[in-house]
């Protein structure tokens, strides 16, 4: 058991790396990260938090004999705009806990 003094000084640091936390999540919820496949013929755009936006499909394939590459082109790029946003995520939480991230702890 931590002396109350120091206690009190962890849970005031806890407090104020939460408030932090709120806040970049905020920020990331208002970011945009796009993913991409076929040289841009289909697009994603997702928010910093990884939640899909908007899928643009280039009418050039949309041809109902390659329908199954249609397919693969826009699970390609959802994949590839939620490894962005993740990758987004990860770094703006890294900046405000130091690398530190306990599960749970802090709402992600």
């Amino acid at each position: 058991m931590l002396p109350s003094g120091l206690q009190g000084m962890v849970m005031n640091q806890v407090k104020k790396m939460q408030q932090q936390i709120v806040k970049v999540q905020d920020d990331l919820d208002k970011e945009r990260v796009e993913g991409s496949s076929g040289g841009g013929m289909v697009t994603t755009l997702f928010s910093g938090m990884g939640d899909l936006l908007e899928v643009k499909i280039s009418p050039d394939v949309v041809d109902p004999n390659e329908l199954e590459m249609l397919q693969d082109l826009v699970v390609t790029a959802v994949r590839d705009g939620m490894k962005r946003a993740q990758d987004l995520h990860g770094e703006k939480m890294a900046e405000v806990t130091g690398g530190l991230l306990i599960p749970g702890l802090f709402g992600s």
